[in-house]
């Protein structure tokens, strides 16, 4: 484990920014940019699209030290930025840590919960990973409702998962999604805590993961898990909030820093100069980092 990525994320402000749009959210994500489906003909080119928007974010000034790390999808981690492989120029170009997205989507809903599809590859994704100077993963899976069965199946899936990038000399974020529309969702998230901490002290005590948890209901509710030994970071996924709505729930967090997808790239556009689009994102930029270090 790179010490130097660890020390950044655990003492260091700032938010983690997820550029980890894939194949299935990739279309949507350009449209809110500004490219539509008649800009690419084929799924290579919806990438290169992809990545155009990717590279402007990144080498962007206003993607400064407000930003503690990044996490990408497996195209994006191996192409290049400048000159240099993406985790490579995040780390030494911005010292944003770099993570990858690892899961390969969901499951169809059972007992009110969506588990992660089989990762196939994984052992070989992970040590490509290494190699490229990678610090961590992330994969995801969702809660629909408080369904104690389904919400114990991700968890045990998310830890077991977690096991295998420990492994690899990685460190996982588990992110257990809970669905902001969930008619129980005080209650799922009740339940979900209680199940992470049972996981969290099953882990060997020289082990950290990460979590990246939806925006509770009641403040301050994941303070046991920020605060926990075997817990590197607690991270928040925006999860269709609006920005605004998402940075005020952050902000009555302490402890807890944003992983915003979608509200981070919230007002950018292609047809945007330079200039304003660098204004755009360093507003935003600078709005989720002031809800992180609140």
């Amino acid at each position: 484990m790179n010490q130097e990525m660890r020390q950044r994320i655990r003492e260091g402000d700032g938010f983690i920014a997820a550029l980890d749009q894939s194949g299935g959210s990739t279309p949507k994500a350009l449209k809110a940019y500004g490219v539509s489906e008649s800009a690419y003909s084929n799924e290579t080119e919806m990438y290169d699209r992809m990545h155009e928007m990717r590279t402007r974010i990144m080498t962007s000034p206003a993607f400064d030290d407000r930003v503690a790390g990044a996490i990408l999808f497996e195209n994006t981690m191996d192409r290049q930025v400048e000159g240099r492989g993406t985790a490579e120029y995040l780390w030494q170009k911005k010292r944003v840590v770099p993570f990858l997205k690892i899961d390969k989507g969901l499951a169809a809903e059972a007992d009110g919960a969506q588990l992660m599809k089989p990762i196939t590859g994984l052992k070989e994704l992970l040590s490509r990973a290494l190699k490229q100077g990678v610090f961590g993963t992330k994969e995801r899976s969702v809660i629909a409702r408080a369904n104690r069965k389904g919400i114990e199946a991700i968890v045990a899936q998310q830890f077991d998962v977690a096991q295998q990038v420990l492994a690899a000399g990685l460190v996982p974020i588990l992110e257990p999604e809970i669905d902001i529309h969930a008619p129980d969702k005080r209650e799922a998230e009740a339940m979900l805590r209680d199940a992470l901490v049972a996981g969290l002290g099953k882990l060997p005590k020289d082990a950290v993961v990460m979590l990246k948890l939806t925006l509770p209901e009641e403040d301050d509710f994941y303070r046991p898990l920020v605060e926990h030994p075997r817990v590197l970071k607690v991270v928040a996924l925006s999860g269709g909030y609006s920005r605004d709505a998402a940075n005020e729930k952050l902000a009555r967090n302490p402890g807890v820093i944003a992983s915003f997808s979608r509200a981070l790239t919230e007002g950018l556009s292609v047809g945007q100069s330079d200039q304003q689009f660098n204004e755009t994102l360093d507003e935003a930029i600078g709005s989720i980092y002031a809800a992180s270090v609140a």
